[in-house]
């Protein structure tokens, strides 16, 4: 048996402004020729399929074409979790009709375990796996609110109900089980996990409670397949335990990372044969600092190789430009290359109002309650207990569903 695992597609993300659907249509197309390729019987998608939760009527068309495509292919199963990007009940709308093509999504914990408990079957009917899909746990999933409570306790009881709800999930899939593989997937920030500048990726819960560890997963586990961290990676050096990563760049950071998805693969026994595949590029994202002359020697050097890059530019010579955009528009006609973002950190410093990184596209929204902490004069002893109530506002903002009656 072979499964796929894939994961933080975020179809509909833009960067800078600039659409990207080429790019999320060149991956798809690309993910199914290598389902049919490698033999696939069963693609997991581990969360953070869109974006946003009211994802745009192009990214929903991308999603259910693949789906559909997927389907009539050798592939007999594609599993899809909920991510914290997600709207749990607009994964979950179609969720009825999907399953005629043995699509199964989990868009939120559910009251019983057993319906995020999906067995595998052969040609013959014969069971092949156990899939445990645990979505995104939001907090009010699994923790209740106590008076008086601190952070630490807050954090001790959300480790404890994702403990909770993976051992309920897996115990179900251990009685089930008959010796064939348990596929554990999930979409949390695990500790030690790496990310990088500009992914996007946000802190799950609030307190250091985001980093759970190996050790909260149920032995019982084959091949754990998790989403949320863009960058590939093991967990905890155990080669089954895997992030597969998002399979474009999802910023400038991400620009000369190598993709992947990861494929597992049991011949006998229950331990899996894992491998990656590489995602080719399908935009390249360049990043250039430096002095007028050395971005120029860099523009003349993409312009050989007859680039097709969208650039991020940082100006740091000491010269004051106050045309840089001008010029470097200039030094691009007539090629395919585009300015996604031109920073002249030369003007930010004389323009004493201003600071690095104060534009609204590159602020995030913990970057502007410090600001006004700081406008504010608010005493520093004051600012801890403020930035964790705040955080607490901005994850339930952000973990509301608003397609939710």
């Amino acid at each position: 048996m072979k499964i796929l695992h894939t994961s933080d597609w975020h179809l509909g993300r833009s960067l800078y402004g600039r659409k990207r659907y080429d790019e999320f249509s060149a991956f798809l197309e690309w993910l199914a020729d290598r389902i049919a390729e490698q033999a696939i019987d069963a693609l997991l998608v581990a969360g953070d399929v869109f974006d946003t939760s009211t994802p745009s009527n192009r990214a929903q068309e991308l999603y259910y074409r693949f789906l559909c495509r997927v389907a009539a292919s050798c592939c007999r199963y594609i599993i899809v979790i909920a991510g914290n990007h997600d709207s749990p009940s607009f994964l979950n709308a179609p969720k009825a009709l999907l399953r005629a093509l043995n699509v199964y999504v989990v868009g939120a914990k559910t009251e019983d375990p057993e319906d995020q408990v999906i067995v595998l079957n052969n040609d013959n009917n014969d069971p092949m796996a156990i899939v445990c899909a645990v979505p995104y746990l939001r907090d009010k999933d699994i923790r209740m609110a106590m008076p008086g409570e601190t952070m630490d306790d807050k954090n001790a009881r959300l480790i404890e109900g994702i403990r909770n709800h993976y051992a309920d999930v897996c115990a179900i899939a251990e009685r089930k089980r008959k010796e064939i593989p348990i596929i554990a997937m999930g979409h949390l920030f695990t500790a030690g996990g790496r990310t990088v500048e500009g992914d996007g990726v946000r802190e799950l819960y609030v307190g250091s409670l985001a980093h759970v560890g190996k050790e909260l997963f149920p032995s019982c586990i084959d091949y754990l397949a998790l989403g949320h961290l863009h960058v590939p990676q093991c967990v905890g050096n155990e080669n089954h335990f895997r992030y597969s990563g998002s399979p474009i760049p999802m910023g400038y950071g991400e620009a000369n990372q190598e993709k992947k998805v990861i494929v597992a693969e049991w011949d006998s026994g229950r331990t899996p044969a894992v491998r990656e595949i590489p995602v080719p590029c399908f935009q390249p994202l360049v990043r250039i600092v430096g002095s007028l002359d050395e971005i120029q020697e860099k523009v003349v050097q993409l312009r050989k190789e007859e680039s097709t890059a969208w650039l991020e530019i940082e100006y740091t010579g000491s010269d004051m430009i106050g045309n840089l955009r001008e010029l470097l528009d200039e030094s691009l006609s007539g090629t395919a290359m585009e300015i996604r973002r031109v920073k002249n950190r030369r003007i930010m410093e004389r323009i004493s109002c201003m600071r690095e990184d104060e534009t609204l596209d590159e602020l995030n929204v913990h970057d502007v309650f410090e600001r006004c902490l700081e406008a504010a004069d608010v005493p520093s002893a004051d600012r801890p207990e403020m930035k964790q109530l705040y955080h607490e506002i901005i994850r339930s903002l952000q973990e509301e569903d608003v397609n939710a009656e």
